[in-house]
């Protein structure tokens, strides 16, 4: 049981070091990150203490923290690997979406959200949109939009 919580807290210091100051070490062009080897450890660890506490023997305690472990790692790169293509300092066009309208938008301000997008987007248009209103980007300036009703 030693083992298990001397490697849960060691994954942990090392996930958070990682999440902290960024990753400390980056193996095989992003396959292994400081930050999915600790999680990967915390978790391994803690499988292990729970798997032994349960009374199983030895024998099954190993693989079952090691598998855990190891789908923890991939998942963890998995979504790092997501994040890092969805980074915000790559810009992409919206210039075509379409949306709702959710504060009024006017000539100089209003929110719109935009479908398949989280946050709102600050908006413009050249004439009032009601709240509620479908739209349609038709320029984009930086992270603000100039938006028409939807046809």
């Amino acid at each position: 049981m030693l083992v298990f919580i001397v490697l849960g807290i060691l994954g942990l210091l090392l996930g958070l070091l990682s999440v902290t100051l960024g990753d400390l070490f980056e193996l095989g062009d992003g396959a292994l990150s400081g930050t999915s080897l600790g999680a990967g450890l915390l978790l391994f660890g803690a499988t292990g203490a729970v798997v032994t506490s349960s009374g199983l023997p030895v024998v099954a305690t190993y693989p079952i923290a090691a598998v855990v472990g190891l789908a923890v790692v991939l998942l963890v790169n998995l979504l790092l690997k997501r994040l890092r293509q969805s980074d915000d300092s790559a810009p992409r066009s919206v210039v075509g979406l379409q949306g709702a309208v959710t504060s009024e938008v006017s000539a100089a301000h209003g929110e719109v959200s935009l479908d398949h997008e989280l946050e709102t987007r600050m908006a413009f248009a050249d004439r009032p949109i009601p709240q509620g209103s479908r739209i349609t980007v038709v320029e984009q300036h930086g992270s603000r939009v100039k938006v028409e009703p939807a046809e």
